[in-house]
């Protein structure tokens, strides 16, 4: 598996799908348009230019194709103050790279614009959690790339700091939660944390309204240790669970003091396929 995977990257770098310094677009043209003009019509469509705005120190947003979850994302991202940074937290969906990978440095490369990585915070947040400097784990995941038109249309000079995790106990996402709030509190700068994440898959649409709320709840009451509990016990397929959990966690040790729920759907609701959706949930954690 480790030779498949080494090759699989070796032939990416020498065909320059990837380089120590930039990313390019993974999912562009499936997930959402390829084409500048039309991804900036399709984004339109789902926001509300109309929402009153908050500061947010983190947000769960859904990261399924524009066309299933982007009025959910939509609705978030209309909803808050966007700040010079995030920290896009996601699942690593691929199995590439390591059990939390961050890419420290470079630019990542959208149809619409540039994403120049926050070098200085990533460095802080490696210094603090020990998450692991990984560009390989960002090679074909979609999760956080499809935050990216709603960042790049509400403020095209964003930077990031991208993370995925693929496997941490409740001690590890603790102790990386904290550790990413003390590196936020280090640069003196207001940063957001996005953590990405579908809910239930591909369940009939009743038992996705059920059990999400079961999730949706514990993330309304700041509880991360309470959601990831919730999801193991119940079997909930909500990918993104860990990414949540990091987000909470460091959230709190922000001083966040409440959440609300913005928007849940379904891809039924697209689809009109009611026996097997996805959710989607889109929260404010402030």
């Amino acid at each position: 598996m480790e030779n498949k995977k080494a090759r699989l990257l070796h032939s990416c770098a020498l065909y320059g799908i990837i380089s120590p310094m930039k990313r390019t677009p993974a999912v562009a043209g499936q997930f959402y348009y390829a084409d500048p003009e039309k991804l900036t019509k399709q984004v339109e469509g789902f926001v509300d230019e109309d929402a009153l705005k908050e500061h947010a120190k983190g947000i769960l947003v859904p990261h399924a194709g524009l066309i299933y979850s982007g009025a959910v994302a939509g609705g978030v991202y209309s909803s808050i103050v966007l700040p010079k940074t995030i920290v896009l937290i996601g699942p690593n969906h691929t199995g590439l790279g390591s059990r939390a990978s961050i890419m420290h440095e470079g630019q990542w490369e959208m149809p619409t614009g540039t994403f120049q990585i926050d070098s200085v915070l990533a460095s802080k947040i490696v210094r603090e959690t020990g998450i692991v400097k990984d560009a390989q784990a960002h090679l074909f995941e979609h999760s956080l790339e499809v935050q990216l038109p709603f960042i790049g249309y509400f403020k095209k000079d964003a930077s990031i700091v991208p993370i995925t995790v693929l496997s941490l106990s409740l001690e590890e996402l603790k102790a990386a939660g904290e550790g990413i709030a003390r590196a936020i509190k280090d640069v003196k700068y207001e940063v957001l944390i996005a953590a990405s994440s579908d809910m239930s898959h591909y369940v009939p649409d009743t038992e996705a309204r059920q059990k999400d709320r079961l999730a949706i709840d514990r993330v309304l009451a700041l509880d991360p240790a309470g959601l990831y509990e919730i999801v193991r016990k119940e079997k909930i397929s909500m990918c993104g669970c860990l990414p949540a959990v990091i987000m909470l966690y460091a959230s709190l040790a922000l001083g966040a003091r409440q959440a609300r729920l913005v928007k849940y759907s379904t891809s039924g609701e697209v689809s009109r396929d009611y026996d097997q959706v996805v959710g989607y949930a889109g929260i404010i954690v402030k």
